[in-house]
């Protein structure tokens, strides 16, 4: 079966260098001023977090406009036949599914390389692109089960975009919108993987039939300090109450006991 994603369009492709590369079969002796880049301002991703089994798991859905920018007004001549790209998927994603334009893309693992990231080194998957057109529309879908850290629920969404920023498109935003379908507490976002350090980002929150969602937006600009990847960390609040009730509980029996043996003491000395 085809399936296929990208746990993040964090394209973490040489994609300009294969552009450039590419392009060759198109433009003899090519002015690299004047070739195609890729350029992505927006991207929209969507999470979904549930408890199943007894697991909790992170379902993705990614949705990334893509275009080809040039100083060129011939864009079309100096665009490659194919683009390979690589991306790094979370520790035991399955139903990966990515499309173009709503055709599926075969994929195959990436054995040549893993991807770092602040909570371990990630595999990636390869595919192709072809054949490529002025601009497209690059669906991915995948799941994965979410990593306790610390006696937390956590999830990192690779946040690669450096490769897309170019003075042609210098600006992308990235739209996140997480829904926890299972009731949660204590969440919090951070961004890192830039300088080690994880830096707490705001976001906003809403709840409805006890479903909580929250947005974060990432700007992206070329040439600025980027924000690096998002992680959100959360509990269960199923298991806290769990955890919390046997501290109430099981100190009634010593209050029994105590009062028993005040009791015994007290009728002996009377």
């Amino acid at each position: 079966m085809l399936a296929t994603k990208k746990l993040e369009i964090t394209l973490v492709i040489a994609l300009m260098l294969l552009v450039a590369g590419l392009g060759n079969r198109v433009v003899a002796n090519p002015n690299l001023e004047t070739l195609p880049v890729l350029a992505m301002p927006k991207e929209y991703i969507e999470y979904r977090i549930a408890c199943v089994n007894g697991t909790w798991w992170a379902r993705i859905d990614g949705m990334y406009p893509i275009h080809f920018a040039a100083n060129s007004g011939d864009v079309a001549s100096c665009i490659p036949t194919e683009l390979p790209m690589v991306y790094p998927t979370p520790p035991n994603s399955t139903n990966i599914y990515i499309r173009v334009n709503g055709t599926e893309l075969a994929w195959s693992n990436w054995l040549y390389d893993t991807h770092h990231t602040d909570i371990g080194d990630w595999e990636m998957i390869y595919c192709d692109v072809e054949p490529v057109s002025n601009s497209f529309l690059l669906t991915i879908h995948y799941e994965h089960p979410i990593e306790i850290v610390n006696g937390s629920y956590l999830f990192l969404y690779d946040l690669n975009i450096r490769e897309y920023l170019s003075d042609l498109s210098n600006t992308s935003i990235a739209y996140f919108t997480i829904q926890f379908e299972t009731e949660v507490s204590d969440i919090h976002a951070y961004t890192t993987g830039i300088d080690a350090i994880w830096k707490p980002k705001d976001f906003e929150l809403s709840k409805e039939n006890d479903k909580e969602t929250i947005i974060i937006n990432i700007r992206s600009v070329k040439d600025e300090p980027l924000a690096g990847d998002l992680v959100v960390i959360f509990n269960d609040s199923a298991s806290q109450v769990q955890e919390e009730f046997p501290y109430w509980l099981f100190s009634i029996p010593i209050f029994v006991v105590a009062f028993f043996l005040a009791t015994m003491v007290y009728k002996r000395k009377c």
